[in-house]
C-alpha cells in the first residue's frame, strides 16, 4: 500500500522515522548502513547529532551536526510512485528521518529555519547522492533520479534540541539569506550549465554544510584549470641519462623535433608508456623532478627489487630510445604564496619536491629542507638539492639517514622548531607521509595546509563498505575477457574488458584496483579519473559529462583500449 495522504495546506510532519545501521549483503560484498528507517509511535528527542534511536553507518558521508535530520515529502513520494509504478513505498523508503507534507525542494531554501515541537531546524544541504538509496528501493539508478527529477530531499541541523512527533505542524521562523533553493543548490553541484557567480552565492550562505562549501570551491577551482598540454600519449625521445645513486636514473625527455615542451607546474607528474618492456607495453607515472622552466622533462626513477619496468629503464634505455609520453598532470603542485614552505621527502619521494624547490630557488621565501634517506650512497640528487638552498637566505637544511641518524618521525620534526604558519609538501610511501601527516598537524599546522603525493594508486573511498583486506590488484578471476585492454596505469596492472562487468569501475573492483566512488550512477563525479588515451562509451550517460580527458569510471565502457590514470 502506498503512503497516506493530508489536505492540511500547512506544512506538516507525517511520520517520524528512525533505524540503527545492520550489514546488507551486495554485489557479493558487505555494506553497513542505517538506510533502512521505520516510523516511530510517540515522541523522539531530536540533538545535535541524531534523532534518538537513529544511526548512520557511513558517518563521513551522513549523519553529524551538518546532517542530523533528513527530510523528505510526501509529495515526492507519490511523484515516484507513478514513475516507477510502485505502490509499496512506506514512510522512511528514501531513508529519511521526517516524513513531510509539504516544504517542496524547490522552495525550501539553505539556511531556512522551522520549528517543529520543541525543537528547531536549520536547513544545511540537499541529500547526499548515494548509491544506498538505490540499494534499499531496488533501483541502482535511482541517485540520478533523484538528482535529475530535481527531488533530492534535504538534511537539517538541529539548532534547539526538543520532543518532535509526527503531526507536528511545520513553522518557518526564518528565511535563509540568498534564497538558494535546496533543488538548486543539488543542480548547481550534479547539474551542467552552472555559472561561477551562483557558486559564489552559494558559498556565502553561511548555513551551508562545510562539505558542500568545499565541492563549490572546489568547482570554482576546477574553472580555472587549465586542461593538460596535450590530448592522450606523444613520442619523446630520451637525450640523456644520467645515474643519480645506487639506484636512481634520470632520463631527459624532449621532443623528437627539438621544440619547447610546454612547462609542467612544480609537483607533477609524467605517465609512461614504455615499448619494450613488455607486452602490452606498460604504463607507469613518474614525477617530474625538473625545473618547471626547463625546455625538457626530467624523470628520475628508482629501480625496484622485482620492478620489470623500472629495471628496463635503468639498465637498459639509452639516449635516442622513445617512450609515449602523456602531458604533465597532478594537483600536488607548489601554490603561490609568501609564508614559510616545508619540504618533506623520503626516497626517491624526494622528486615532486625538487621541482618545488628548483621552483623556489632565488627567492626570499622561507623554506625548511627535510629528507630521509638510507645513507649517503642512496640519496639521489643530494648535491643539486643543497645548490639550489644555498641560492635560498632563508634556507634550513635537514637530512637523516637511516643507517646512521635515525628516521624522520615525529619526535625529530618537533625537535626542529617548524614554524606552524607553514605550507607543507610531503612525498614518500603511504605509512611515511601519514605519519609525516599526523605529526606535523599534532606540532599546530593547519590540516588544511599539509598537502601529499602518493605514486601509487590514490586510497580508495567506498562508502558504506565494511574494512577487509585489499589485495594487491591483480586480474579479475575466470577466463579473460575479449574486451579492449584496460590499463590501470598506477596500479601497473592491464586486462581485457569482460563482458560480465557492467562498468569499467565493476573491472576495477574484480581486479581489487583501489577506486573512489559514492552513486555508481553518474551523478556525483567521486569516481572521476583522468582518461590517458582511448575511447569510452557511458551507460547510462551521466548527468554532466566529465571534462576533456576525464572519464566517469562508473558508468563508462572501453570503445577501444584505455588508459587510465588509477
Amino acid at each position: 500500500m502506498g503512503v497516506g495522504t493530508r489536505d492540511e495546506t500547512a506544512p506538516s510532519v507525517l511520520s517520524v522515522n528512525v533505524g540503527l545501521p545492520k550489514d546488507v549483503a551486495w554485489q557479493g560484498r558487505t555494506v553497513h548502513t542505517g538506510i533502512w528507517k521505520s516510523p516511530v509511535a510517540g515522541p523522539v528527542t531530536a540533538r545535535r547529532l541524531n534523532l534518538d534511536g537513529d544511526g548512520q553507518g557511513d558517518l563521513a558521508g551522513h549523519g553529524g551536526e551538518q546532517r542530523a535530520v533528513m527530510v523528505y515529502q510526501v509529495q515526492s513520494y507519490r511523484h515516484w510512485e507513478q514513475h516507477l509504478g510502485r505502490r509499496d513505498l512506506g514512510y522512511g523508503a528514501f531513508g529519511e528521518n521526517l516524513t513531510v507534507d509539504g516544504l517542496p525542494d524547490d522552495e525550501v531554501c539553505i539556511g531556512d529555519r522551522y520549528r517543529i515541537g520543541e525543537a528547531e531546524f536549520e536547513v544545511t544541504q540537499p541529500r547526499v547522492t548515494c548509491y544506498r538509496v538505490g540499494m534499499r528501493l531496488g533501483v541502482p539508478e535511482m541517485p540520478a533520479l533523484l538528482v535529475s527529477h530535481r527531488r533530492p530531499g534535504f538534511y537539517m541541523r538541529v539548532v534547539q534540541e526538543g520532543r518532535i512527533r509526527a503531526g507536528d505542524p511545520i513553522i518557518r521562523i526564518r528565511t535563509g539569506p540568498g534564497a538558494l533553493s535546496v533543488a538548486a543548490t543539488d543542480a548547481l553541484l550534479y547539474l551542467p550549465g552552472r555559472d561561477t557567480a551562483t557558486l559564489r552565492r552559494a558559498l556565502a550562505i553561511p548555513a551551508l554544510s562545510p562539505g558542500w562549501q568545499q565541492s563549490f570551491r572546489d568547482l570554482l577551482a576546477d574553472a580555472e584549470t587549465t586542461a593538460p598540454a596535450w590530448a592522450g600519449f606523444r613520442t619523446l625521445q630520451v637525450t640523456e641519462v644520467v645515474r643519480e645513486s645506487a639506484s636512481v636514473t634520470s632520463f631527459r625527455l624532449a621532443a623528437p623535433d627539438g621544440a619547447p615542451l610546454p612547462a609542467a607546474d612544480a609537483g607533477q607528474y609524467l605517465t609512461v608508456r614504455v615499448p619494450g618492456a613488455g607486452t602490452p607495453a606498460p604504463v607507469r607515472s613518474y614525477s617530474l623532478s625538473s625545473a618547471p622552466g626547463d625546455a625538457q622533462y626530467r624523470i628520475s626513477v628508482k629501480r625496484e627489487r622485482h620492478g620489470s619496468v623500472s629495471g628496463y629503464l635503468t639498465t637498459a634505455l639509452r639516449p635516442g630510445a622513445v617512450l609515449d609520453v602523456a602531458a604533465p598532470r597532478g594537483d600536488f603542485v607548489l601554490a603561490d604564496g609568501t609564508g614559510p614552505v616545508l619540504l618533506v621527502a623520503a626516497g626517491i619521494g624526494v622528486t615532486p619536491v625538487l621541482a618545488m624547490l628548483h621552483d623556489l630557488a632565488g627567492g626570499d621565501r622561507e623554506v625548511w629542507w627535510v629528507h630521509g634517506a638510507r645513507g649517503p650512497q642512496e640519496h639521489p640528487l643530494a648535491a643539486e638539492a643543497r645548490a639550489l638552498l644555498g641560492s635560498l637566505p632563508r634556507a634550513h637544511e635537514h637530512v637523516f639517514y637511516s643507517t646512521t641518524t635515525g628516521r624522520i618521525t615525529r619526535a625529530t620534526l618537533r625537535a626542529l622548531a617548524l614554524p606552524a604558519d607553514a605550507t607543507a609538501y610531503v612525498c614518500g610511501p603511504s605509512a611515511f607521509m601519514d605519519e609525516v601527516r599526523d605529526a606535523l598537524v599534532a606540532l599546530g599546522i593547519a590540516a588544511d595546509r599539509v598537502h601529499t603525493e602518493l605514486f601509487g594508486a590514490r586510497s580508495p573511498v567506498n562508502p558504506g563498505l565494511l574494512d577487509r583486506t585489499r589485495p594487491a590488484p591483480h586480474p579479475p578471476s575466470g577466463p579473460p575477457g575479449r574486451g579492449p585492454l584496460v590499463t590501470f596505469a598506477r596500479s601497473g596492472l592491464a586486462v581485457p574488458f569482460g563482458a560480465e562487468h557492467g562498468s569499467v569501475l565493476d573491472l576495477a573492483d574484480a581486479c581489487d584496483v583501489p577506486t573512489r566512488w559514492s552513486c555508481r550512477t553518474g551523478v556525483c563525479h567521486t569516481c572521476v579519473t583522468s582518461l590517458l588515451s582511448g575511447e569510452v562509451g557511458y551507460s547510462p550517460d551521466p548527468l554532466e559529462a566529465p571534462a576533456e580527458g576525464q572519464v566517469l569510471l562508473c558508468c563508462s565502457r572501453p570503445e577501444s583500449d584505455i588508459v587510465l590514470d588509477i
